[in-house]
């Protein structure tokens, strides 16, 4: 099965994803590690996306797209991704369905960790303090959150019409998000 998991910043979909990944033995697949990674291999490419995140824009869909399409392509994760703060708008969206259509997959549920913006601050706020995150400031996570309310409504709208959208009250402990999460999974699975 593929999943995709979206929320804005600070929404718990890393925290999520994680459980979801050792509770059904899934890859995930987090742009957001992806492009650190990048970062920190210090390549052209890391240096560009660093200046990118850091003013609190996003990274642009053909960059996120060409790192994804490894994975997808790749036989030994068919069909057991999580897609983790991807897509984010609804050409990314598209370019999912295309590219999981090429390599004979799909989407089977896709999860909308809801959360409102004082909850994202906060969160970013103690996320800074534990993992040291240069994006993890309030200025930026404030820009971030607004940037992805902006763009998620397409995304949001083309999930729920394929039936796939299911939405999660993010605002709650990381076990009832958790168990939320596994409940709607378990009903997918059969």
């Amino acid at each position: 099965m593929n999943i995709v998991i979206f929320g804005p910043p600070g929404a718990g979909k890393g925290t999520q994803s994680n459980f979801i990944v050792k509770q059904f033995n899934l890859k995930q697949i987090s742009t957001g590690e992806l492009l650190r990674k990048e970062i920190k291999t210090n390549t052209e490419l890391g240096h560009k996306i660093s200046s990118i995140i850091n003013t609190g824009n996003l990274v642009s869909d053909d960059i996120v797209g060409n790192i994804i399409e490894k994975y997808i392509s790749n036989d030994s994760y068919k069909n057991k991704l999580i897609f983790d703060g991807y897509p984010r708008n609804l050409i990314q969206a598209k370019n999912l369905d295309k590219l999981l259509k090429r390599n004979d997959q799909k989407i089977d549920i896709a999860l909308k960790l809801s959360v409102s913006l004082e909850t994202v601050k906060k969160r970013i706020l103690e996320r800074k303090n534990l993992e040291k995150r240069a994006d993890d400031k309030k200025d930026i996570a404030i820009r971030r959150y607004e940037t992805y309310e902006n763009n998620i409504k397409a995304v949001i709208d083309f999930y729920k019409q394929h039936d796939l959208l299911k939405e999660v009250n993010g605002e709650g402990s990381v076990s009832e998000i958790s168990d939320e999460i596994s409940g709607l999974i378990d009903r997918i699975k059969g």
